[in-house]
């Protein structure tokens, strides 16, 4: 892999401030444009930039600039690294510990059931297992079926939540939206329900009988004057 410059602007200040190297051969050594470079020089540019010193980073040694002063067409090369850091390794099937490897059929069993849109692939990813052992859950086909009892892998310590999450969304992108029966809608129709009674009969008004609201009245005058009348007494 091509060793990259670290710092590349800062790398030049200090290469034109402490260096003879020409313009051209800081701008090819930094990936820099020659009149960026100039640039730098003349104080327009890369103001307030503090100069990195390549060799002290280890990316350039004192002979190879001595080397590149002495001859304006020598192109300047990068050191190589002194430590090499390994590249990093594809991901494979999660290793599971030995004392949780038990608990595996308990955990699949809970995904199949709390998140069936969950593919094999996915789940064996989660908790380390094999399409094999999540196809014998799902048909309870496995040797300890009668004695399995749905745990979440989270709290095993299985797998993170954060996993478990990422994977349950994949699992729901592209997916149809449930239907009414799927979620066991009970709503009824409008035309099943425009028709239905309020649960009480309305009462039919009666008429209105003038004579017998005057004469209810009278007698409410009457007795009235009635209860004077003793209050004198």
């Amino acid at each position: 892999m091509a060793q990259t410059l670290l710092m590349p602007k800062a790398t030049a200040v200090w290469l034109v401030d402490n260096t003879a190297l020409s313009f051209d051969q800081i701008a090819q050594f930094c990936k820099l444009h020659p009149l960026e470079v100039k640039a730098i020089a003349d104080g327009e540019a890369a103001q307030g930039i503090k100069g990195l010193d390549p060799i002290a980073t280890g990316q350039l040694s004192r002979d190879e600039i001595g080397r590149a002063e002495k001859d304006v067409n020598y192109k300047l090369k990068i050191s190589e690294p002194k430590v090499r850091v390994p590249d990093s390794k594809r991901r494979g099937p999660r290793y599971t510990p030995v004392s949780k490897r038990q608990d595996r059929p308990n955990a699949i069993l809970w995904l199949v059931r709390n998140h069936p849109e969950l593919k094999d692939a996915q789940i064996s990813r989660l908790v380390g297992t094999t399409k094999s052992t999540i196809e014998q859950i799902r048909e309870r086909t496995h040797w300890n079926s009668a004695n399995l009892a749905p745990m979440d892998p989270v709290t095993l310590g299985l797998c993170s939540q954060i996993d478990l999450d990422l994977e349950v969304e994949k699992a729901s992108k592209g997916r149809p939206l449930p239907t009414a029966a799927e979620l066991g809608a009970t709503l009824q129709s409008a035309s099943e329900t425009e028709n239905l009674g309020f649960g009480y009969e309305r009462e039919e008004e009666k008429e209105i009988d003038a004579n017998a609201v005057f004469a209810k009245l009278q007698s409410l005058k009457s007795d009235r004057k009635n209860d004077d009348e003793d209050d004198q007494y």
